[in-house]
């Protein structure tokens, strides 16, 4: 986005609206990506055996979470949740046209749904819906 365009709202479908950084140190991550853009801490959530799940903001709104990477992640990866109207519509989308869900529908913290999936070709997204 340029400039003199006007920002889009983080809702938009067919635009990223969620960031998650799964890392092998996310402090040490944070802190990088803090130097590099400005962002700052939101809430943490203890998620018990899977450890903290650290919130960041950008001009003060939540715009992803950072944790260390789950055993079964082989390595550090940025993962991009893109707006959908409709989960259910979506995830039935992706499987008809070829795509894998690997984890979801399921309902997230704030009433959020979010599903896991595969391209045809193996490329990891997913998708993220303010209601079912």
């Amino acid at each position: 986005i340029g400039p003199d365009q006007p920002p889009v709202p983080a809702t938009t479908p067919g635009h990223v609206g969620w960031h998650e950084l799964y890392t092998t140190d996310w402090r040490a991550a944070f802190d990088f990506y803090s130097d590099q853009f400005g962002w700052t801490k939101g809430d943490a959530m203890d998620m018990g055996p899977m450890g903290i799940y650290q919130l960041f903001t950008a001009g003060g709104e939540p715009i992803g979470g950072m944790m260390n990477k789950p055993e079964q992640i082989p390595v550090p990866v940025w993962q991009f949740y893109f707006n959908v109207p409709s989960i259910d519509a979506a995830a039935k989308r992706v499987t008809d046209n070829g795509g894998k869900i690997h984890m979801g529908p399921m309902e997230v913290p704030g009433g959020g749904w979010i599903v896991m999936c595969t391209d045809p070709q193996g490329a990891h997204f997913a998708l993220t819906a303010p209601v079912r």
